[in-house]
């Protein structure tokens, strides 16, 4: 896993996983892969998947890398305590599945909560 500060100054985990290390074959099955995680934990919460991918293939202007072959997030939260109204402003979490050609680009943002960060690093470690 790959840590590092993109655009400045947004906390990001990134990892590239070749297509050869998984038995995953696509975007949806690592998404999916993802979901049975969020699903099986006591906490976390699925919200949705954003084809990012078709929403911004479908703008006028819209601009997509020629080696990205699919882009969905997979929206969720973990949300256990509620301490001040500006928590909503760090949440939910969002993990991001670029395919190419060769490999799945999964990334994430740093969570506020230790424990949160933990799942989601073992998750993209476990595709």
């Amino acid at each position: 896993m790959k840590q590092m500060t993109l655009m400045d100054k947004y906390p990001l985990n990134a990892r590239t996983i070749s297509k050869t290390e998984t038995t995953l074959k696509s975007t949806d099955d690592v998404i999916a892969f993802i979901k049975s995680k969020i699903d099986a934990h006591p906490v976390a919460t699925y919200i949705a998947t954003f084809n990012h991918y078709s929403h911004t293939n479908a703008l006028e202007n819209g601009e997509i890398n020629p080696d990205f072959i699919d882009a969905k997030n997979i929206i969720f939260c973990f949300g256990v305590q509620l301490p001040k109204a500006e928590m909503l402003g760090i949440r939910p979490r969002s993990i991001g599945v670029v395919e190419t050609e060769e490999n799945f680009i999964v990334s994430f943002m740093d969570a506020p909560n230790p424990q949160a960060q933990q799942f989601m690093m073992e998750w993209v470690e476990a595709i």
